[in-house]
């Protein structure tokens, strides 16, 4: 079974409703042997009354204490840190106070907003929202040294107004190749989100799987490292559509996905 690298719980990610004891129990059911628990961490976000922050401390000891109680399931500690511009260096210190397994990177935000809440950015040109988006992502990946995984690229379109707006390497290419440039010369990996699958498929869009142009781009320019997360926050939603994202890989020909144990890649067999 291909290993979830993405998951939240109700403990440390305040967007998130489940417990660690549900995600284990729903992670057993479905076959899965590993997961990767990596909760939400923003250095700076707007005022939404939530906290986006925790003691890192406090993590690595409770962490010890769901590992126990996995047994068998293998848990893999992580964190996803949210990205804007000028928190490059707090977050390279802060992802070294601790032993992760795995560190992801992410932008939540759109001109300091968050899109989540704030639909102002949906009236720019898909063309031109998607192009700064994958921009900012390239910054970030460039910009930062201690992470594993850019995660979920595809995240402005997961809420988009417009079911036919879809994020695509031929609208923004020279935003990619940047992207793809910094991962692949730091050994940086990919993620396939599959919730933004399940996300697409329910929102009625008229398209659901990642572009075929940006993974075969990827390949092209050499990267070999893809992830796989269902960036599950509720029960029910762990390992959505992996069967599904993991036959499309195939068939574009990626034979191998990678997870992250101490920060190393480890291959498994699509």
């Amino acid at each position: 079974m291909i290993t979830d690298g993405h998951n939240h719980t109700k403990h440390f990610s305040p967007d998130a409703g489940q417990t660690i004891d549900e995600l284990i129990t729903e992670a057993r059911s479905k076959g899965f042997t590993r997961i990767g628990i990596t909760e939400h961490y923003e250095v700076e976000f707007p005022e939404d009354g939530l906290d986006w922050t925790f003691n890192l401390e406090e993590y690595d000891k409770v962490f010890s204490d769901w590992q126990k109680r996995a047994g068998e399931l293998e848990l893999l500690k992580g964190i996803e840190f949210g990205y804007v511009p000028g928190v490059e260096k707090e977050i390279d210190r802060l992802a070294e106070l601790i032993p992760f397994d795995v560190v992801l990177l992410s932008v939540h935000l759109f001109r300091g907003k968050d899109f989540y809440v704030d639909r102002e950015c949906y009236k720019l040109p898909a063309k031109e929202l998607h192009s700064e988006y994958i921009g900012l992502m390239a910054e970030m990946c460039e910009k930062c040294s201690n992470y594993d995984v850019a995660a979920h690229y595809d995240y402005i379109n997961r809420y988009a107004d417009n079911k036919s707006d879809f994020v695509t390497y031929d609208e923004c290419p020279k935003e990619f190749d940047r992207f793809f440039e910094a991962l692949i010369s730091k050994g940086k990996a990919l993620e396939i989100n599959t919730k933004s699958i399940r996300k697409h498929i329910d929102g009625g869009f008229t398209r659901h799987l990642p572009d075929e142009a940006i993974l075969n781009r990827y390949r092209a320019m050499g990267g070999n490292l893809i992830c796989l997360g269902s960036d599950s926050h509720f029960p029910g939603t762990f390992g959505v559509c992996f069967d599904e994202a993991v036959q499309y890989l195939k068939s574009l020909g990626f034979t191998e996905s990678v997870y992250f144990k101490e920060h190393n890649p480890v291959f498994e067999q699509l």
